[in-house]
Order: C-alpha cells, then sequence, then structure tokens
C-alpha cells in the first residue's frame, strides 16, 4: 500500500514543495515583520533627536505614538499569532 499511495500521490509533489517554500517564506517575513527591535531602535533614536534639538516636541509626541502603536500590535500579535 505505501508504493502506490508514493506513486499516486507523486504528481503533487511539486505542489507540496511550493506550499511548503511559501509557508516559510511567510513565517519569516511575520518574525521580522514582528519583531520589536527596531521599534525599541527608533524610539531611542528619536529621543536622541528631541535632545540633539533635531526635532520639536510635537513631532517627537507624533511619532512616538505611531512607535508605541507599533508595539501595541506586535505585543496583540505575539499573544494571538495566527
Amino acid at each position: 500500500m505505501g508504493m502506490l499511495t508514493k506513486l499516486l500521490t507523486a504528481p503533487l509533489l511539486p505542489m507540496r514543495l511550493v506550499t511548503w517554500v511559501a509557508q516559510r517564506t511567510l513565517d519569516q517575513a511575520n518574525e521580522e515583520y514582528y519583531d520589536p527591535a527596531p521599534v525599541y531602535e527608533a524610539l531611542a533614536e528619536l529621543e536622541r533627536s528631541l535632545m540633539d534639538g533635531e526635532i520639536d516636541q510635537a513631532t517627537f509626541d507624533r511619532q512616538e505614538d505611531e512607535l508605541l502603536d507599533r508595539l501595541d500590535e506586535i505585543a496583540r500579535f505575539r499573544q494571538n499569532p495566527q
């Protein structure tokens, strides 16, 4: 029975391989997109820019809110991954 199953499912092998590669690619993309390290680095850079006088307080507040929202999104994803 094992040999018969292999013969009958052999035409599906390329599709299974493509599906496997697509899933690994999606997993890697999610890992990179939901990595909080770049967001923390951006927050540190933003604070440095404020302290150096490169940006004003209003710009800092707006960009900080965006980055904190991004961290919230990452936390929600990590608590409940699809």
